[in-house]
């Protein structure tokens, strides 16, 4: 059990997205506990994004690293595993560049670390109105009594709940995780090879990351009742790979794999 707060990355993945990428990293000024460093993961953004991410680096008093790689399609994991090579500390808390964390997201992140473990959180769901109103304003004061939100129960806070809830929520559903929301010790990516980049376009990624930990011994944990983000709407991505990235998981799955043969050990 981590009885001291450990060193923490803060892992923002954006794509061609500034606006929201915006709130996000205005919701990070806003933490109650901030990370020790901040890495936004960059799967191709115009200089826009470059742009804002400059205009931000004053305003902290942390590392602010930009990783970005060429456009060539959806590769999150392909820029998730470069993040994660740069990444200095030891704690990695991972999120999408369309959240706004609320105060106290990294604290309870930090609260709720375990040895041994990996976290997966959960969101709250903002409707189409909601989140382009506070683009529009450029505000992150956003809570579980906003109208828009379609998922109360997601934005409620309790230590009690969380901790009994940790090891009990969906915990016969395996490959059950919220990518946009999770938490791991960079040791144990460092020992699966972290994503598996035969996986490409949306979907499956963070499942068969999650698989790969779980046949290596670590178990997962949910974080429910804290750690809350908001998301920020919008379309659905389009899911062309998703049978194959299913089989890849089905693989994973079906033959215990615990690493992967193209990942993270490639950018060390």
């Amino acid at each position: 059990m981590v009885t001291n707060k450990p060193s923490i990355s803060l892992l923002i993945a954006t794509y061609n997205w500034p606006e929201a990428l915006n709130l996000c990293l205005a919701s990070v000024l806003n933490q109650r506990l901030m990370p020790d460093e901040i890495i936004i993961a960059d799967d191709g953004s115009r200089a826009e994004t470059t742009d804002l991410i400059e205009s931000f680096r004053s305003k902290f008093s942390i590392p602010l690293i930009h990783v970005w790689q060429e456009d060539n399609g959806f590769q999150l994991s392909k820029i998730r595993n470069k993040a994660i090579a740069k990444a200095s500390k030891e704690y990695i808390v991972q999120v999408d560049g369309d959240l706004i964390l609320e105060e106290n997201f990294i604290a309870d992140h930090a609260r709720f670390a375990q040895t041994g473990t990996f976290v997966s959180g959960t969101r709250v769901q903002m409707s189409d109105a909601l989140s382009k109103k506070l683009i529009a304003e450029q505000r992150t004061a956003v809570s579980v009594f906003s109208k828009g939100i379609t998922n109360f129960s997601n934005g409620l806070r309790s230590y009690p709940a969380s901790t009994f809830l940790a090891s009990r929520y969906k915990a016969k559903q395996m490959t059950y995780v919220r990518g946009c929301n999770m938490a791991f010790w960079r040791k144990d990516l460092l020992n699966v090879n972290g994503y598996n980049e035969a996986i490409v376009g949306w979907g499956r990624e963070d499942s068969e990351l999650a698989i790969r930990l779980i046949n290596s011994g670590i178990r997962k944990r949910i974080l429910k009742f804290g750690a809350v983000v908001f998301h920020i709407y919008h379309p659905e991505a389009q899911r062309n790979q998703l049978s194959i990235n299913d089989a890849i998981l089905s693989d994973t799955i079906t033959n215990q794999v615990k690493t992967c043969k193209t990942g993270l050990s490639q950018y060390l």
